[in-house]
C-alpha cells in the first residue's frame, strides 16, 4: 500500500489523536466564549445560505428526496433551529439565580450552564444533513469541540458535510470523520464528554456500551413503532391527508416519526381505506411509484427488508392498495395492509419505509392496549374531536411525543422536548433543550465570611443538636425554641 494511502486511514490511534488535539483546544478555553459561539452559529447559517443547491444535491443523489421536502425537512428546519439559536444564546448562557435555605444563610446561589468539553455526534442515513448539523448546533451552543461522525449510507451528504464544515467552521474545534464500521468503532473506543447517536436501538446499544467504559453520557434518538389512532369522529379528509403527509411525503416512511401503523375500529376502516387510496393517488397519481414527489428507498439492502416485510405470508395477502415494487430504481409504492396479524414481522420491527399496516378493534379505547403491550414509540398520534378521549390518550400513551390530530409537527416547534423513552431513545434536544443537551448544570453557591454560627462545629451539645435540627427542617419555630434553650444550656 502507498504511503499516501496509509495516511487516510482512520485507525484507533488517529482517533487518539484528534480527540487529544480538540481536548486542547478545548482546554484554552476558546470555545467557551460567547464570541467564539456566536461566530461558528453564523458560519454554519452561512454555509446553508451559500450552498443550499449543493445540499440539494447530496440529498437527491442519496434519496430523490423532492425539492419542496428539502427545504421544508432540512434546509429550514435548520434555518430555524440556527435562527432561534442565535436570537436566544446570550440568555441560554446567564447563570440562573436560585434560592436558598436556612441552612446557609447568609447565602446566594445560582445554576451556572457549562460546556462538557469534547463531544462526538453520529448521525443518520434518512435525514442526514439536518441531523448531522442539527445537534452540532446544540453543541456548538454550547460551547463544546464536537466531532461529526455523518453516516456512510448518505455517501453524497456525508461527502457534502466532510468538505463544506471543512472550509467554514473552526477547525481546531470542529472535525468531521468520514467513514464506516471501522471508523466509528475507533471514534467510540475514546473518551468523550458526550456522545450523541441517531439511529436505530441496535446500533445504540453498541454506542451506549462502549459509552460505558468511560462513563460517558449519551442521548440516544433512535425510533421505535409509531402508532396512529384514527377515532371515527374526524374531518376525514383533513385527517387523511396528514397521515400521507406523515408517512409517504416525510421521505416516504424512512423518518423515525413516521406513521409505522395504524389502529381503527372495524366499522371504519373501509372508509378510511377509501379517502386514503383516494388522496394517495391525488398526492402522486395513479402510478406513485412513479412520482417525482415521494423519496426512494435509501439502497437494495433496505429495499430487500421491506419486501421480506410484505413478502411474509402472514401478510402477502393483506394489502390493500399499493405494493408495486421496482428494484431497479429503489421504489416501493405507498402500500397499505389490512388486518395484519400481531405476530407477523412487519408489526415486530420499524418498518422504516412505505409500508402501514391497519389494525382493527371493536371500540376505540380498545386501541390502548395494543399500543401500551408493546415497547415506548418515539411518537405516538390520534386523529379524534372527542375531548374525553384526548385527554385519555394523553395519560395513558407513553412515547417520546404525542400529536393529536397530525402527525410529526411537534418536532418543529423548538419550545418542546424532542426524544424519547425506554427503547426509543435517552435525553431529547432542539431548541434550547439541545443547549441543555450538551451543558453541565454546574451548582454555585457564595457565602461570605460572616454568619459563621459555631453551632455546626464539635464539640456538639444537645443545644447544638437542636438548632441543627431544627436548621435542616426550616422551622423558624423550631430555631426560636432552639436558641431560647441553647441559651439555658
Amino acid at each position: 500500500m502507498a504511503e499516501k494511502e496509509l495516511k487516510k486511514i482512520f485507525d484507533s490511534e488517529s482517533a487518539c489523536t484528534l480527540v487529544s488535539e480538540l481536548r486542547k483546544t478545548f482546554n484554552t478555553g476558546k470555545t467557551k466564549s460567547y464570541e467564539w459561539r456566536v461566530s461558528q452559529l453564523k458560519n454554519l447559517q452561512k454555509l446553508i445560505e451559500e450552498h443550499e443547491k449543493e445540499i440539494i444535491e447530496a440529498l437527491q443523489t442519496d434519496l430523490a428526496k423532492p425539492e419542496a421536502e428539502i427545504h421544508v425537512g432540512e434546509i429550514g428546519m435548520l434555518k430555524s433551529s440556527l435562527k432561534t439559536a442565535l436570537n436566544e444564546l446570550r440568555n441560554w448562557m446567564m447563570p440562573e439565580k436560585v434560592k436558598t435555605s436556612m441552612t446557609t444563610f447568609p447565602s446566594s446561589a445560582e445554576i451556572l450552564p457549562e460546556p462538557l468539553g469534547v463531544t462526538l455526534v453520529i448521525s443518520a442515513w434518512n435525514y442526514p444533513i439536518l441531523l448531522s448539523i442539527d445537534p452540532m448546533i446544540g453543541a456548538i451552543a454550547a460551547g463544546n469541540a464536537v466531532v461529526l461522525k455523518p453516516s456512510e449510507v448518505a455517501p453524497a451528504s456525508s461527502s457534502f458535510l466532510a468538505k463544506y464544515l471543512g472550509e467554514y467552521m473552526d477547525s481546531s474545534a470542529i472535525r468531521v470523520v468520514e467513514g464506516a464500521i471501522p471508523e466509528t468503532t475507533a471514534l467510540l473506543e475514546q473518551k468523550w464528554d458526550k456522545i450523541f447517536y441517531t439511529g436505530n436501538g441496535r446500533i445504540g446499544r453498541i454506542v451506549m456500551g462502549a459509552a460505558a467504559k468511560h462513563l460517558t453520557p449519551v442521548a440516544l434518538e433512535l425510533g421505535g413503532k409509531c402508532p396512529v389512532i384514527v377515532d371515527s369522529v374526524i374531518n376525514l379528509q383533513v385527517a387523511t391527508r396528514r397521515i400521507i403527509g406523515g408517512k409517504w411525503a416525510f421521505n416516504n416512511g424512512q423518518a423515525c416519526v413516521s406513521a409505522d401503523y395504524i389502529i381503527t375500529t372495524k366499522e371504519f376502516a373501509p372508509k378510511l381505506i377509501d379517502s386514503l387510496k383516494h388522496e394517495i393517488e391525488t398526492c402522486f397519481g395513479t402510478n406513485p411509484i412513479e412520482s417525482k414527489d415521494i423519496s426512494r428507498i435509501i439502497n437494495s439492502n433496505h429495499f430487500d427488508r421491506l419486501s421480506k416485510l410484505l413478502d411474509d405470508e402472514k401478510v402477502s395477502g393483506k394489502i390493500v392498495c399499493g405494493g408495486q415494487r421496482d428494484k431497479s430504481c429503489l421504489r416501493i409504492a405507498p402500500t397499505i395492509l389490512l388486518d395484519v396479524p400481531e405476530d407477523s414481522l412487519i408489526m415486530n420491527e420499524e418498518i422504516f419505509g412505505p409500508l402501514l399496516p391497519i389494525l382493527t378493534v371493536d371500540k376505540i379505547e380498545d386501541s390502548f392496549d395494543i399500543v401500551t403491550s408493546k415497547e415506548k414509540p418515539l411518537a405516538a398520534y390520534l386523529f379524534t374531536n372527542k375531548n374525553k378521549l384526548k385527554d385519555e390518550f394523553v395519560r395513558t400513551i407513553s412515547a417520546g411525543g404525542t400529536v393529536i390530530n397530525d402527525i410529526s409537527l411537534h418536532l418543529a416547534v423548538h419550545t418542546l422536548p424532542f426524544g424519547g423513552v425506554g427503547e426509543s431513545g435517552t435525553g431529547s434536544y432542539h431548541g434550547k433543550f439541545s443547549f441543555d443537551a450538551f451543558s453541565h448544570k454546574k451548582a454555585v453557591l457564595y457565602r461570605s465570611f460572616t454568619g459563621d454560627a459555631s453551632v455546626r462545629y464539635p464539640p456538639y451539645s444537645n443545644g447544638k443538636v437542636r438548632m441543627l435540627k431544627a436548621l435542616i427542617n426550616g422551622s423558624i419555630l423550631g430555631i426560636i425554641l432552639a436558641l431560647f434553650k441553647l441559651s439555658k444550656d
